[in-house]
C-alpha cells in the first residue's frame, strides 16, 4: 500500500513472517526454559532492561556462544565506563565464525565493478584463514599485536581479519580511498607490527595505484616490521621488488590446520575510528565477547538473518557496517560482498547485483535510497528480486519519502528496517523488529538490552518530544577505551561528560508512543531559533522531496551582539536553476510543514554537499568554517569522501567574511 501520512502504517508483517521470525523463537525459549511470557515486545524490551544480567545470560545460553568458564555472572561492574562483562569466561570471535562452517553454501560471494567474481567456500575460507595465521605467528605477531590493513572491500580482506582475530592480534582496517595522511592519523597511534596492503583499487571505471601511498604509510609507520601486497590490480605485481613485501599467495600456501586462541572475554578485537574530520580520529576499542554477543543479537533478533540467507549492506571498509557484514558469518549467513561506486555507471547497479547474487537481506546508507529515488531508479524493473525478504538503512535518518519509495519501486512485501546506532560501539540502538509495524519516518523499536531514552537538559526522560539519545546501562559493545587514552579521560570527555555515568551519543531521538523512534539529526549540530531547538533533519526532508533539490545542508551560525544566521545550502538536479520562484517554494515548504522558525535567511546553490567517507554532512565542521575557524582546523581533507567540495565553501566564507567586515566597520568621518 501507499500513504499519505509521514506517521501511517506502511507494513504488516504478514502471521506466517511473525510465526517464523528468529525473535519468535527466541521468545517461545524463554517461555519453556526460563517461564518467562511477555504479551508483546515492548514487555520483552522492557525485561532485557531491567534484569540487564538475566538477559544477556539468556542470549548465551540460547545461541550456545562459545563461552569458555563460568558463565555468571553476566554483568560483574555495571559503571559506565568501566562495565565488565563474563568477567569467568574465555572465547574468540572467529570460533563463532567457523562453528557456522557448511559445504552446502560458500561463505563469500563477490563482485566488483569491473566484473571480476569470487566464490570463497567455507573449506577454503579456513585453510587461509589458518595459513595467514600462522605466519603471522612465524612473524612473532603474538596476542595484543596490531595488524592493520589497508585494503578494499574484497575477500581478502574478511581473510586477514580472521586470521589476525584467531590469535588474539588487534585488527585495523582503513580503506584505500583514503589518502596517506588520513590513515596515517590512524595507524601511528596503534603502532601496528603488520601492514596488509593492496596495489590499487577501482572507482567509477578508473584505476587508482596506491602503491606510492603504501611506500609513504611504511616511511611513516616505523613500528611495521612485515608488509604484505595483495596484488588486486596487477595480479602479476611482484611484491618482494616493491618495497621488499611478502605476496599474499605466499602467506595463504601453507596447510596448516586452523588454531583459535583462547581468550579472555574483554581481549581486544578491533580498532575503529571516529570519523576524524575535525581533529585526530578516536581510536576506539572493541573486546572478542562483547561484539560477537552484540553483533549475533543484531543480526538474528533485529535482522532477522537466517542460516544460508544472503546478505549484502554496501559499505566501504572505512565504515563500521564492514564488521557488521561481517556478522554476518556469526549467524551461518553468506557474505555477499560488492566492491565498487554504487553510482556507476548508475545507481541501478546495487540492485543489479542483489538480482543477481539472489540477495535476502540488502542494506545501504540512507542517502542511497534517497538517489535512487532522485534518479528515478526503479529497482522492481531492474533485477528479479523475489528472494529479496529486507532491506535495512543506517547512516542518517531515512526520509519519508524513501519509505514510500521503497514500497513502491522495490516490493509491497519487503520488510524496511531503518536503525540507528554508531562505530563507537559498533551496534545499534534503535533499529528492527520482523514482528512489529513499519511505520512511515519512524524506526520500530530500541533494540533489546539497549536502555535507551529521550532526556531533556535537566536528565528528565522525555516521551513523545525531543530530546538528548541517552542509554542509561551499558552494553557489551560499549568500547573497552579509546586507544592512548591516559586515565580514560577522552572517553569520559566523549561520551560521559554531560550526564555523568550515563551514555550521551549525540543525537536528537524521540520516542513514540507506540514505542517507535525518530533520529532527528545531530545534537551539536542544533538549529537554535529565537529560544526552539529543532534536529537538522526535519528541514532536510522536507527539502530534499522537492524534485528540483538533491542534497543539502543548513547551520544555524550565532554570534556575538548581532543577530544569527541560518544559510541553506542546496545542490540541484542537472538543469535547474535557483531562481526566486524555487526559492520561494523551498521557504513556503518549510514554513508550511514546518514552521517560521525552521525558515533560513538565506537560499544558496553549491555544487556539492560535503560528507565523510561514511556519507555523513560535515554539518558542524561547515558552522565553525564559517564563523571564521581556518579550514585546516575545522576538516581533515582525507576523511572527506568528496574532499574537492571543501573548496566552494572556504571561497564562500572568505568572501562572506569580507562582506561582513565592511559592513560593520566604522563609519569615517566625511
Amino acid at each position: 500500500m501507499t500513504v499519505d501520512d509521514d506517521t501511517s502504517l506502511i507494513w504488516q508483517p504478514a502471521a506466517e513472517r511473525s510465526a517464523a521470525a528468529r525473535i519468535t523463537a527466541f521468545q517461545g525459549w524463554l517461555a519453556r526454559e526460563k517461564g518467562l511470557r511477555f504479551a508483546d515486545y515492548e514487555a520483552l524490551w522492557r525485561w532485557s532492561v531491567g534484569d540487564i544480567d538475566a538477559f544477556w545470560g539468556a542470549l548465551v545460553e540460547y545461541f550456545d556462544l562459545p563461552l569458555e568458564g563460568e558463565r555468571t555472572p553476566a554483568l560483574a561492574e555495571r559503571s559506565m565506563p568501566g562495565a565488565r562483562w563474563f568477567p569467568n569466561t574465555r572465547t574468540n570471535y572467529v570460533n563463532q565464525i567457523f562453528r557456522q562452517r557448511s559445504s552446502e553454501r560458500p561463505a563469500l560471494m563477490f563482485r566488483n565493478e569491473a566484473g571480476a567474481r569470487d566464490e570463497v567456500s567455507w573449506e577454503r575460507l579456513e585453510c587461509e584463514t589458518a595459513a595467514l595465521a600462522q605466519w603471522l605467528r612465524e612473524q612473532g605477531v603474538r596476542p595484543g599485536d596490531r595488524v592493520a590493513a589497508y585494503l578494499p572491500n574484497i575477500p581478502q580482506a574478511v581473510t586477514a581479519f580472521l586470521a589476525a582475530a584467531s590469535i588474539g592480534a588487534v585488527w585495523s582496517l582503513c580503506s584505500p580511498e583514503m589518502g596517506t595522511a588520513a590513515v596515517v592519523d590512524r595507524f601511528r597511534q596503534i603502532e601496528p607490527k603488520v601492514l596488509i596492503a593492496v596495489d590499487g583499487y577501482r572507482w567509477s571505471g578508473r584505476a587508482h595505484d596506491r602503491r606510492e601511498i603504501v611506500a609513504s604509510l611504511l616511511q611513516a609507520l616505523p613500528s611495521v616490521e612485515r608488509l604484505v601486497l595483495v596484488p588486486y590490480l596487477d595480479a602479476a605485481a611482484d611484491a618482494q621488488a616493491w618495497l621488499r613485501g611478502v605476496a599474499w599467495a605466499e602467506t595463504i600456501a601453507r596447510a596448516t590446520p586452523l588454531r583459535v586462541e583462547a581468550l579472555a572475554f574483554d581481549h581486544p578485537l578491533w580498532v575503529v575510528y571516529s570519523s576524524g574530520t575535525t581533529g585526530l580520529p578516536k581510536a576506539i576499542v572493541h573486546g572478542h565477547g562483547g561484539i560477537l554477543i552484540e553483533h549475533v543479537k543484531t543480526m538474528a533478533l533485529h535482522n532477522d538473518v537466517l542460516p544460508g540467507d544472503r546478505f549484502h549492506w554496501y559499505t566501504t571498509t572505512g565504515w563500521v557496517m564492514w564488521n557488521l557484514n561481517v556478522a554476518a558469518l556469526l549467524v551461518g549467513a553468506v557474505m555477499c560482498i560488492y566492491d565498487g561506486n554504487p553510482a556507476w555507471p548508475d545507481y541501478g547497479t546495487l540492485w543489479r547485483f542483489c538480482g543477481e547474487m539472489n540477495l535476502d537481506f540488502f542494506g545501504a546508507g540512507a542517502a542511497f535510497f534517497s538517489m535512487c529515488e532522485k534518479n528515478g531508479i526503479e529497482p522492481r524493473r531492474l533485477a528479479a528480486l523475489g528472494r529479496l525478504r529486507t532491506i535495512g538503512s543506517t547512516g542518517s535518518p531515512l526520509a519519508p519519502q524513501s519509505y514510500r519509495w521503497v514500497y513502491e519501486q522495490v516490493r509491497r512485501d519487503v520488510w524496511l528496517t531503518p536503525m540507528s546506532g554508531g562505530t563507537d560501539f559498533a551496534g545499534a540502538f534503535v533499529g528492527g523488529v520482523p514482528t512489529l509495524p513499519v511505520h512511515v519516518g519512524e524506526m520500530q523499536a530500541r533494540c533489546l538490552g539497549a536502555d535507551v531514552q529521550a532526556w531533556d537538559e535537566a536528565g528528565r526522560e522525555l516521551v513523545d518530544e525531543v530530546g538528548e539519545l541517552v542509554c542509561v546501562a551499558p552494553i557489551p559493545s560499549m568500547p573497552l577505551y579509546l586507544w592512548n587514552d591516559s586515565g580514560a579521560k577522552r572517553l569520559q570527555e566523549t561520551y560521559f561528560d554531560v550526564y555523568p555515568g550515563v551514555w550521551r551519543h549525540g543525537d536528537w531521538l524521540r520516542i513514540t508512543p507506540r514505542g517507535g523512534a525518530v533520529i532527528y539529526g545531530r545534537s551539536d549540530a542544533t538549529i537554535n531559533r529565537h529560544g526552539v531547538r529543532m534536529g537538522t533533519s526535519e528541514l532536510y526532508r522536507v527539502v530534499e522531496a522537492m524534485p528540483e533539490v538533491t542534497d543539502s545542508l543548513v547551520v544555524d551560525l550565532e554570534y556575538l551582539g548581532r543577530e544569527s544566521w541560518m544559510p541553506l545550502f542546496v545542490t540541484l538536479r542537472p538543469g535547474c536553476a535557483l531562481e526566486p520562484g524555487l526559492v520561494d517554494r523551498i521557504k513556503g515548504a518549510i514554513r508550511g510543514q514546518l514552521s517560521a522558525r525552521h525558515v533560513p535567511n538565506d537560499v544558496i546553490e553549491a555544487p556539492e554537499i560535503p560528507r565523510t567517507l561514511t556519507g555523513k554532512k560535515l554539518e558542524v565542521p561547515l558552522k565553525k568554517l564559517l564563523l571564521g575557524q581556518p579550514a585546516e582546523k575545522v576538516a581533515h581533507r582525507d576523511a572527506m569522501a568528496n574532499p574537492a567540495s571543501l573548496d566552494w565553501f572556504i571561497d564562500f566564507a572568505r568572501q562572506r567574511a569580507a562582506v561582513t567586515a565592511k559592513e560593520r566597520a566604522p563609519c569615517a568621518d566625511g
